[in-house]
């Protein structure tokens, strides 16, 4: 079996060999926000099953797809989709993308989600910027057997979301108009959503909206020294003394209602950085 080292450099050098080049902005995208590569000048689309070791996408609402080329005149490295826990994958596994972002020369990482609101200040079809984190997914990809050879595990995580990057987005938030909350995310396993006693849980603890992602790859990130910032699309009010049925094609539904707002936000933050 191929150790992890040897795993990356082989992922790495297939994508090299496509013609995708350093220097890229990295950005992962979440569930039902897929179409920020219809704004893209697309010059190499690759699909994840083909890529070597990489794992397969098994989210029906997660293409799968990798996409390189230029958005606002910079370049840009695309995942149409992300890995979950849930899927059964590892934390190596589902980080995997950051590791190949950061050996392809990407210093600069942004990410959304879609994410429940545990603050009812908030409102479904608005954005929340992550300012900080609540890791309660039951480990991190830095406590996997092997990840000491991919860089210093006790990472420091007193400022995981890029300080520039924030008060850039809020210059722009505030500049076009866009309803921004800033907030905590609490990562959970999932796939199953919360029920009343865990949303009072969270409130509790201080977190303001709820998800299944993106905390193990923001971890990584901060290991590899990349800048990052990440945003959950809010497609539910998790209000435990309102509580109702939720299906996934009505949270389906507020993400794709929410989607333009990230895509004008997003293509902004490129264009400043």
């Amino acid at each position: 079996m191929k150790t992890m080292i040897q795993q990356l450099e082989e992922s790495t050098q297939f994508l090299k060999d496509q013609g995708i080049e350093s220097g890229a902005v990295g950005i992962i995208l979440g569930t039902g926000l897929g179409d920020l590569v219809e704004h893209i000048a697309i010059e190499k689309e690759i699909a994840f099953d083909v890529i070597p070791h990489f794992p397969a996408a098994t989210v029906e609402y997660h293409s799968g797809k990798l996409i390189y080329g230029t958005l606002n005149a910079k370049k840009v490295l695309v995942f149409q989709g992300r890995f979950h826990l849930y899927e059964g994958y590892n934390f190596f596994e589902i980080t995997y993308p950051v590791r190949i972002m950061h050996a392809l020369g990407v210093q600069k990482l942004i990410l959304s989600n879609a994410a429940g609101a545990v603050n009812l200040r908030f409102n479904k079809g608005e954005i929340m910027l992550i300012e900080d984190h609540i890791n309660l997914q039951g480990g991190s990809p830095l406590a996997e057997k092997g990840t000491d050879v991919l860089g210093n595990r006790f990472v420091d995580m007193s400022a995981p979301y890029c300080p520039e990057m924030t008060q850039k987005a809020k210059a722009i938030a505030s500049e076009a108009g866009i309803t921004l909350h800033k907030g905590v995310y609490a990562a959970v396993v999932g796939p199953q959503l919360e029920t009343k006693a865990e949303y009072r849980y969270l409130k509790v603890i201080g977190a303001d909206a709820v998800g299944m992602s993106t905390v193990p790859e923001v971890i990584v990130a901060n290991q590899l020294e990349m800048d990052c910032i990440a945003f959950s699309v809010l497609t539910d009010v998790c209000d435990p003394d309102n509580l109702k049925p939720i299906d996934i094609s009505d949270i389906m539904t507020m993400a794709k209602k929410a989607e333009q707002s990230l895509i004008v936000f997003v293509k902004k933050i490129i264009s400043s950085l």
